[in-house]
């Protein structure tokens, strides 16, 4: 059978050429508006940047308006076809409403996250404890914080437990106050006992003068008197100094003769005639 000039004719004016157009115009529209969207993206990131938020934040700022901005694009294309796009937006929100759902944890984690970067409790590098866990902040993403513990073991940690919870920064301040507690015995002598003390906190070129340590008798104990000894360094010599002053002063007490006792009860036992 043979197609008609006019057919032919027909065909093209009524549907080559409007749905011609239409696909030109729809590849016009998404290529136009790509450009547009690179060009906001760029814009926004600049003025991030110059706000000085964290790089975490800004590349998932930018991630989400980029593809929020490219939704419409294609949307506006894909309707220049003559597609319903209500339909199509009535499904994307369902379709969206369904994974949040679906993903409601990670949402929280994800929340949590943004709150993270935003006010910064902590940064890279800090020694924290979150969520029960103590360690050296190592790396911070959107859903989980990564630290690592003193015996060098990598933990991932939900950002949905960490802003939830008590965040202590050991590493906030540029000092410290390191908490220690010496016993002696009841029948040694106290006086002397507070100046050798004070002695090896004088000698440590690691504890600071100012705030001045503290050095005093805390407790009259079931089995010592106990000395509150509290001497202030700087974040980085905390360790090395709570370990050296129970050495030094372990040392010096047994040079010295003064006792450090243990934990004892004394039996005492009557005998009766039978």
């Amino acid at each position: 059978m043979e197609i008609s000039q006019a057919s032919i004719e027909n065909l093209i004016h009524s549907y080559i050429i409007p749905y011609g157009l239409n696909l030109l115009f729809g590849i016009v529209i998404f290529f136009i508006g790509r450009l547009i969207v690179s060009t906001l993206v760029k814009l926004v990131s600049r003025l991030l940047t110059r706000a000085k938020l964290d790089e975490i934040l800004v590349e998932f700022v930018l991630g989400i308006i980029s593809s929020v901005l490219m939704l419409f694009v294609i949307i506006a294309a894909v309707g220049q076809l003559g597609v319903d796009t209500t339909s199509l937006v009535a499904l994307i929100g369902a379709a969206g409403l369904a994974i949040g759902l679906s993903l409601q944890s990670s949402l929280q984690n994800f929340a949590s996250g943004v709150m993270l970067i935003v006010f910064r409790p902590f940064t890279s590098g800090d020694f924290v404890e979150v969520a029960g866990i103590s360690g050296v902040v190592e790396k911070i993403t959107i859903f989980s914080t990564q630290l690592r513990t003193g015996d060098n073991k990598a933990l991932i940690v939900p950002n949905g437990k960490i802003y939830g919870d008590v965040i202590t920064n050991f590493s906030a301040k540029p000092t410290r106050r390191v908490d220690m507690v010496f016993g002696i015995g009841y029948d040694d002598d106290i006086k002397k006992a507070k100046l050798l003390i004070q002695k090896v906190l004088d000698e440590d070129p690691r504890i600071l003068k100012e705030p001045a340590s503290l050095v005093a008798v805390s407790e009259l104990a079931d089995s010592s008197v106990n000395f509150a000894v509290r001497p202030w360094v700087n974040s980085a010599d905390y360790w090395g100094v709570y370990f050296d002053t129970h050495e030094k002063i372990k040392l010096l007490f047994d040079a010295e003769n003064i006792s450090i006792p243990y934990p004892q009860m004394d039996v005492h036992l009557n005998k009766t005639d039978a």
